[in-house]
């Protein structure tokens, strides 16, 4: 299991555009310690997503509610110089940028896609995606594993979207990877975590940090994965085409804490049968054939 450091919460996102999009208070709190990835270190458990949004102000108001320090562009369908554009408003919010190889289908289009990243943002984080479908959007783990090979050997530190199979899981940790994405369930679905088997038994082994991707509707989908054991979840659908984006941003946060909270705090065994949570020992006999009730 990676190592889990305290540290401060984020409170409710105000309305000016400042570094950590919801502010950072200055006492700890259970379920907010920072997410450690590759030598970075971030204060908030939730990576969002930009694909989706109506308008940029309104990606901008779900960033700031949902106080997250880590957000994707897809470098595929983007230009950086453009004015006004989602690179923009992310300096502006001071997020750090995540360039994602979204859109690619070969572990080589997914490293000449990371290594212009790289040049036009100056930066060796990538999130690897390497696509097999276009109709499931579901990774390519042969591709991908490849590619991700490939990448942390040119010195990038790579976040990769994979499946839930632990094996492919425990591979691209061996392969250098400084964190793992299994998905939920398809991109975009809204379906939730489909195996949460599987991603209990990532968890379970991984010395890196799991990372939910993809298949999130709702909060309580984000809270499952925390409560499974994974470190951090990342969205875009769930927030930026909900009825109101900011307001699901603000929920998907609490979520991320709530259920980070429940696991560290460890949730009672399942049973078949009722136990009772009041002690039996010491209980009044209070049967009326007693001399006492006589």
């Amino acid at each position: 299991m990676p190592e889990h450091r305290t540290t401060a919460d984020s409170t409710t996102a105000g309305t000016t555009d400042t570094a950590t999009a919801a502010g950072t208070a200055t006492t700890a709190q259970p379920g907010a310690e920072p997410l450690t990835i590759g030598g970075s270190t971030f204060g908030s458990r939730l990576i969002m997503g930009t694909g989706g949004a109506p308008s940029l102000e309104i990606l901008r108001s779900a960033l700031l509610a949902s106080g997250t320090e880590l957000t994707t562009v897809a470098m595929r369908r983007l230009d950086p110089g453009t004015q006004g554009s989602v690179l923009s408003v992310l300096e502006r919010l001071g997020i750090r940028v995540l360039p994602n190889t979204a859109g690619c289908y070969t572990a080589g289009e997914a490293v000449l896609t990371a290594q212009l990243a790289r040049e036009a943002l100056g930066t060796d984080l990538v999130k690897l995606e390497v696509i097999a479908d276009e109709r499931t959007l579901l990774p390519d783990p042969v591709e991908t594993l490849d590619a991700a090979e490939t990448l942390v050997d040119d010195g990038f530190t790579v976040l990769p979207y994979t499946s839930d199979d632990p094996v492919l899981a425990r591979k691209l940790e061996d392969v250098g990877c400084a964190a793992v994405m299994p998905l939920g369930s398809p991109i975009g679905s809204g379906l939730g975590i489909r195996n949460p088997h599987n991603f209990q038994l990532i968890t379970e082994r991984a010395g890196v940090p799991v990372i939910l991707d993809a298949g999130a509707g709702t909060a309580s989908d984000v809270a499952l994965a925390m409560e499974l054991g994974c470190d951090a979840v990342m969205l875009a659908s769930a927030v930026t085409r909900a009825q109101h984006p900011a307001l699901m941003a603000t929920a998907m946060r609490h979520a991320v804490q709530a259920g980070r909270c429940a696991w560290q705090a460890g949730r009672i065994p399942r049973r078949h049968f009722a136990e009772a949570s009041s002690p039996v020992g010491g209980v009044a006999d209070l049967d009326p054939e007693r001399p006492a009730f006589r």
